[in-house]
């Protein structure tokens, strides 16, 4: 029973963490130790779709910025 308590607040630092990663490594500026903290702490799982999300939102938020601009 204490393990299951033990282990939620670990999974939600692990997803924000892995919102933080993908975050730090789109924009391109990591330092090597951040990054190797980062991944010490992080669920690769989560990394992978955080990761699609994040580029799913870019790609969507490049269309329709294109088609504002073109329909002006």
């Amino acid at each position: 029973m204490g393990n299951a308590q033990e282990q939620a607040p670990l999974q939600k630092t692990s997803f924000a963490r892995s919102i933080k990663l993908v975050a730090w490594s789109m924009l391109g500026i990591r330092s090597r130790k951040g990054y190797q903290d980062d991944l010490a702490k992080v669920n690769p799982v989560h990394v992978v779709l955080v990761g699609f999300v994040a580029v799913l939102l870019l790609v969507v938020s490049l269309i329709g910025l294109v088609n504002w601009v073109v329909a002006k």
